[in-house]
């Protein structure tokens, strides 16, 4: 917010309210990009790097929290894959289920830093739906302009390029897409070592410019004939509603010149540079995701919490082979009474809310006497009811179903698998991965400019945004047009 006396001082116009304006949902967090200010060139770039280097990526592959779900979310098009390198149209199998010939795609090529599956590997920016014919012509070369193809799918061209090497060429209306793709990739991941020679056809070992000078340029180049579109916004807010970083390079179209073009010598400003945040889709409920965790890859954050029984201590186990895995069968059955705790899950801010996860049992046949799932809110334990529960005779892995969690949106719950036992029956409950989503309106609130003769209050609270309907950070000292909203009332405003 600022100052209150530097704001009262510096309103030259207060502008009511002869038009309605109309502000797209703010989906830059504020302060997101504020240690970029001042940057220019090198600098710039590794202070990108410091914002957008940590994301929490999915499991790579099919299922549950994998990279298939998240695709489910970042390319979809009503019901069927968004296929950057083909014109093929094929449905999605299901959320989380993998697209018969279709592969996930590592647009920047995973071999060109050794192929480990470090959080590259998995980094839904650039991992891609792909036909997968075309998948395997495209291999690992870098991008670059085909002078002569030996394949060409109409969207997609491999073949000889001028520099004497082999690329791939995509799509005109792909190819600023990629770029900013490209550009993201060299700038998360600038401290990775580059060892394969097709990469190092395009890339430098060094923290900047990272990109070799004839491809830099080509990618500003193709940024530019083909700039930002809705589809790109729409994808970067759901990749960052999953990983939790943004492609700056989306965010701010212009920010590739003060790294590697002509404005490599101007300090950059993310309040006074362009956004592109007035293309995501209006009116849009924005999918989001709460949490996700594959329990075979991790604990997930869950704690056993041991109620009663001499074992109960021992009940609940994870491992990379079965996630969480409850029994009191240690020795023998035995009475036992044990909870399972997820993290605190923040719905704040959704509108709806979803529990799915994957289980199995055995060993019993009637889970309702002995198990269930529930919500922790504060001191209060809610049953959840309609979970599609196992047969309870095997261990085949079954999916839990939708669990509406809607009436607990806008708070902050854990998730309790509660598990009992007797001497009788000892069952055996495995957990393998679970995933809360819903409905996440992220409004500035300001649709229209108000009609009203109030004034504002400086002495109260308000928040201040630019004309994208980004809200500006506290202290923000810049000139220009703004929008201040105070209570139901809204400003346009000079200063």
């Amino acid at each position: 917010m600022f100052m209150k006396k530097t704001f009262t001082k510096a309103i030259l116009l207060t502008a009511v309210m002869l038009m309605t304006i109309s502000y797209t949902w703010a989906q830059i967090p504020a302060g997101y990009y504020d240690a970029l200010r001042g940057k220019k060139g090198a600098e710039l770039k590794t202070a990108a790097f410091n914002i957008i280097k940590d994301a929490n990526v999915l499991a790579y592959g099919s299922g549950m929290g994998y990279t298939w779900w998240g695709f489910y979310y970042t390319d979809n098009d009503n019901g069927n894959v968004i296929d950057r390198y083909s014109n093929d149209i094929r449905p999605f199998n299901g959320h989380g289920s993998s697209v018969p010939g279709t592969n996930i795609e590592h647009s920047f090529p995973k071999s060109w830093w050794g192929g480990t599956e470090v959080q590259a590997y998995k980094d839904l920016h650039h991992l891609m739906p792909s036909e997968k014919s075309i998948n395997g012509a495209k291999g690992n070369w870098s991008m670059g302009k085909v002078q002569k193809a030996s394949t060409d799918n109409g969207c997609t061209k491999v073949g000889a390029s001028n520099m004497g090497f082999t690329v791939w060429e995509p799509n005109d209306k792909w190819k600023g897409d990629f770029a900013r793709v490209y550009m993201y990739m060299v700038t998360a991941y600038q401290d990775y070592t580059w060892t394969n020679p097709r990469g190092l056809n395009s890339l430098e070992n060094n923290t900047w410019p990272t990109l070799k000078k004839w491809a830099y340029t080509m990618y500003i180049e193709w940024a530019k004939a083909d700039p930002v579109s809705t589809i790109e916004v729409d994808r970067n807010n759901a990749v960052y509603a999953i990983q939790g970083n943004r492609n700056p390079f989306i965010d701010f179209p212009n920010l590739m010149e003060y790294i590697w073009g002509d404005s490599i010598n101007y300090a950059f400003d993310p309040a006074k540079t362009a956004t592109s945040e007035h293309l995501a889709t209006k009116d849009k409920p924005f999918d989001s995701v709460a949490y996700v965790a594959n329990l075979k890859k991790t604990d997930g954050g869950f704690t056993p919490v041991a109620l009663s029984g001499p074992e109960a201590t021992k009940v609940w186990v994870n491992s990379s082979q079965y996630g969480w895995k409850g029994t009191s069968f240690i020795g023998g059955k035995k009475a036992s009474e044990s909870y399972l705790y997820s993290p605190e899950i923040n719905l704040m801010g959704f509108t709806t809310a979803t529990l799915k996860f994957s289980h199995a049992l055995n060993f019993c046949t009637s889970p309702a006497s002995f198990l269930s799932v529930e919500v922790v809110d504060g001191d209060n334990h809610t049953v959840l009811n309609g979970i599609a529960w196992p047969a309870g005779n095997s261990w085949e892995f079954n999916e839990s179903g939708a669990i509406d969690l809607t009436p607990w949106a806008g708070k902050k719950i854990k998730i309790g698998f509660h598990y009992t036992s007797n001497t009788s029956v000892s069952p055996t409950w495995e957990i393998r991965d679970i995933a809360v989503t819903g409905t996440k309106v992220i409004s500035t609130g300001i649709n229209t400019v108000s009609t009203s003769s109030a004034t504002l209050d400086a002495s109260k609270p308000y928040k201040v945004y630019d004309l994208n309907g980004r809200q500006l950070p506290a202290g923000y000292q810049g000139k220009g047009i703004v929008i201040v909203r105070q209570g139901q009332n809204t400003w346009k405003m000079i200063r």
